[in-house]
């Protein structure tokens, strides 16, 4: 007998909506099912006097792939942000990414070959380790003692939950610096955010589709895998297995939402805050992301914690026992036809907006 949906979508996330949107564009019929209240995952926005709150952490799309653009621009408008982060030290405010004005900051130079000069003299210090045993060594050879002191120890380390002495060497590969007096964090040719919040991206991607949200598809999964000929799963695949070759580690975060009778808290959207007894890795405040001039604003700060069951899971910890376990999950997965496993959580990878948008439309392609 014929089933009541084409594609069972596990997740209504950005993965599975673009999937969703696509399907329904080939006459496809989807269900997506969400155990939150709400669709979008973690790109959800909640409204509060005008003001659109990430309440996941700040989600700022950008992109060089003018596809991936081209595609979210036809279904909602961006507005012209750009994100310029600012870190806060023991009372001082530097600009990130690493360009001239952090430099000017730090030692006073005004030019990128005194800039250039400083930071050499700060990493000849350390050209005796020749491979670093953990992260400290790594960054102490890339960048010399003050960026490193300053601007990675404390939020590291904060991040990750432990000493950067005991994290691997391999989470720095690089870092970038810029000899320019260019604040705007991202390389990529577009940036934005859609005007009037995430919501309206997943909404208009899910138009035709019908969705059960407060639905755990963990509830009754023989119920749920009876109603169409193929699911697409976004959750945790290890999860999906039963956890049969063991669970895989994340690292989490809180988020501490606070509602403030004052026009402008800290006059960015995103500051981070890199000294190791502050609690939180940053401050967002959600009214600068759309230059909001409300005369009220709200702020989050973000919390690292370490996973738990219940917790929502952010960052895939990638180390080698990990990816290990993943690749067992891979392999199971590829012996189970008549499911997908698509999405951060489902391929245990961090994945920025546009590499998601970009990978649903791949898959798009190769299913329908």
């Amino acid at each position: 007998m014929k089933k009541e949906f084409d594609y069972l979508i596990v997740g209504a996330g950005l993965f599975g909506s673009v999937f969703a949107n696509e399907a329904r564009k080939k006459g496809k019929k989807c269900l997506l099912i969400d155990k939150r209240s709400h669709i979008g995952g973690n790109l959800y926005c909640e409204n509060y006097e005008g003001i659109q709150i990430h309440k996941y952490g700040a989600h700022i799309f950008h992109t060089s792939n003018k596809k991936v653009w081209d595609y979210v621009n036809d279904l909602v408008s961006f507005n012209r942000y750009t994100n310029s982060p600012l870190a806060y030290y023991k009372g001082e405010i530097y600009n990130l990414p690493f360009n001239m004005n952090t430099f000017n900051k730090l030692w006073g130079v005004n030019t990128p070959a005194e800039a250039k000069a400083r930071i050499e003299e700060q990493r000849a210090r350390y050209s005796h380790i020749e491979e670093p045993a953990n992260l400290e060594e790594q960054a102490l050879k890339l960048c010399g003692d003050d960026i490193y002191r300053i601007l990675i120890k404390g939020y590291t380390e904060k991040q990750w939950g432990r000493a950067a002495t005991e994290l691997p060497a391999f989470i720095i590969r690089r870092l970038p610096f810029r000899f320019t007096y260019d604040n705007n964090y991202f390389n990529d040719l577009y940036q934005g955010i859609p005007v009037g919040g995430y919501n309206k991206l997943i909404t208009a991607l899910l138009e035709g589709c019908e969705v059960r949200t407060n639905t755990d598809y963990f509830s009754d999964r023989s119920y749920f895998d009876k109603l169409a000929d193929k699911i697409l799963f976004t959750g945790c695949i290890d999860e999906y297995f039963n956890y049969e070759f063991g669970a895989l580690d994340y690292r989490s975060l809180r988020f501490e939402h606070e509602y403030l009778d004052i026009d402008n808290f800290q006059g960015n959207a995103v500051v981070n805050y890199n000294e190791r007894e502050v609690p939180y890795t940053r401050i967002i405040e959600h009214k600068h992301f759309e230059f909001g001039t409300q005369p009220v604003t709200v702020i989050t700060r973000e919390y690292p914690k370490e996973f738990t069951k219940g917790d929502e899971p952010y960052y895939p910890v990638n180390d080698k026992k990990n990816s290990d376990t993943y690749r067992k999950y891979s392999e199971k997965a590829g012996q189970t036809p008549h499911v997908i496993f698509g999405g951060r959580l489902a391929q245990y990878a961090y994945f920025d907006m546009d590499d998601t948008v970009e990978a649903a439309l791949k898959l798009t392609e190769q299913e329908l």
